[in-house]
């Protein structure tokens, strides 16, 4: 069992940025992926970054702007997020599956507010 605590989410301005941070009750070493999702209200859970060996995936909606980080050896998972957009309030979850075939482990999200 994995437990991923979130933290960092806030209100910002628009233009602003924010990190925030997920660390993970054990080791996430080896794991296949980890990732952040995020959630507006009335739309569908949606990833904005999602690590797999070999490679980190961000959508077109963020590319450029969002930079996810992984520590292995401090079992944290990290996203910077620059020149937020009021598009991008949301809850924002971590997410990781051990292997291609686990299932899910989420966290229990942070508030990313963008307003002025």
């Amino acid at each position: 069992q994995v437990q991923l605590v979130e933290s960092g989410g806030g209100l910002v301005q628009p233009g602003g940025s924010l990190r925030l941070s997920c660390t993970a009750s054990g080791s996430i070493d080896g794991f296949y992926s980890m990732a952040w999702y995020r959630q507006s209200p009335g739309k569908e859970r949606e990833v904005v970054a999602r690590n797999t060996p070999g490679s980190t995936y961000y959508p077109d909606s963020v590319k450029g702007r969002f930079s996810m980080s992984r520590d292995n050896a401090n079992n944290t998972i990290d996203l910077q997020m620059n020149s937020l957009k009021s598009e991008d309030t949301a809850v924002y979850y971590c997410n990781t599956r051990p292997s291609p075939w686990a299932s899910d482990y989420w966290g229990q999200g942070t508030q990313v507010t963008v307003s002025s």
